[in-house]
């Protein structure tokens, strides 16, 4: 089959496509046909090996696994002994253990789920990463109608899956975002808009009942000063240090969280296809709207992780196989 391979750590240069074996599937997981793939910010962390501590899982001199990519949407190929969930030709999508810039990918059972009814493969793969991250970060805040709930990155992928499901949720949704994305994040359902360029939402007064935080711009302390007295801050990646990346800054607000009102978690997102069931029920029922800014070619990768770098993207790219 063809793929997408790395044989070092790098900028997308190192990224080349390939002949390989087709993987075959193991007694609980299932060979999806890849038909699309999305571009996350995994993809990029993992190509480049950083920050240096994610060598540690995925190779320390040189990736164990050359084949990135996690979000795929595409058809049932083939079984394993023990699989009873799916049959061949079942319409799916996962969140896979790398290997998704491919044609084919295994994947276990119990991370897939049927791929929502209302969009195509395209759109599928634009939700398992970004929209269980933004999921699980909202259902460890607790998030209920009524209150206030700020995204600080609310233009990217988890971002705009948080604003949207906030809004399913019941809850006032304020984004923040590049003022130039700004008309973005209001039709994705955001009540309001702040221009991290031009003002500072820790700074204005506002409190907020939840501030998921998917950037990491501001010291822990500002954060907490735009935080409701019994309110809580769930950090999810974001800038750090070259050789742990965010991890510290984690840390310590998992230190600080027990010795004040407020809630400081951090969010571990897992690979759950439970979760990837309720989204694509929240698709279906127009709650959630995955955003595809553009598409590309398997062939292309290396130019959609430029672009991906760039910053520029709004909502998620696809690549397509």
């Amino acid at each position: 089959m063809k793929a997408i391979v790395q044989q070092r750590y790098g900028g997308p240069e190192v990224l080349a496509l390939a002949e390989v074996e087709t993987p075959v599937p193991a007694d609980d997981e299932v060979l999806i046909r890849v038909r699309a793939v999305g571009v996350s910010a995994g993809d990029a962390l993992v190509m480049r090996g950083e920050p240096r501590a994610v060598r540690l899982a995925f190779g320390l001199r040189r990736p164990k696994q050359p084949t990135i990519g996690r979000d795929v949407a595409g058809e049932v190929a083939a079984v394993g002994a023990t699989v009873t969930r799916f049959r061949v030709g079942d319409p799916v999508y996962a969140e896979s253990d790398q290997g998704g810039y491919a044609e084919f990918v295994a994947v276990q059972e119990d991370f897939a789920a049927p791929r929502p009814a209302t969009v195509d493969a395209v759109h599928a793969a634009a939700v398992p990463v970004s929209g269980t991250t933004a999921l699980q970060g909202l259902r460890l805040a607790g998030v209920a109608p009524g209150q206030h709930v700020l995204v600080n990155g609310a233009s990217g992928g988890v971002g705009g899956f948080a604003v949207q499901l906030a809004k399913a949720m019941g809850a006032e949704v304020t984004g923040v975002c590049r003022g130039s994305k700004a008309d973005h994040v209001r039709a994705i359902g955001a009540d309001h808009v702040i221009d991290h360029t031009t003002r500072d939402f820790t700074a204005g007064g506002l409190r907020y009942d939840v501030i998921f935080d998917l950037v990491a711009d501001h010291p822990l302390g500002r954060l907490r000063r735009a935080l409701a007295p019994r309110g809580t801050l769930v950090l999810s990646s974001g800038k750090g240090g070259k050789v742990f990346g965010p991890v510290g800054r984690m840390i310590r607000a998992s230190a600080v969280s027990p010795f004040v009102s407020q809630r400081l978690v951090a969010l571990a997102a897992r690979r759950n296809g439970e979760d990837l069931a309720e989204l694509a029920r929240r698709i279906d029922a127009g709650e959630v709207r995955p955003v595809v800014d553009e598409v590309f070619s398997l062939e292309r990768a290396a130019d959609a992780l430029v672009r991906f770098e760039s910053g520029s993207v709004r909502g998620k790219l696809v690549l397509t196989v």
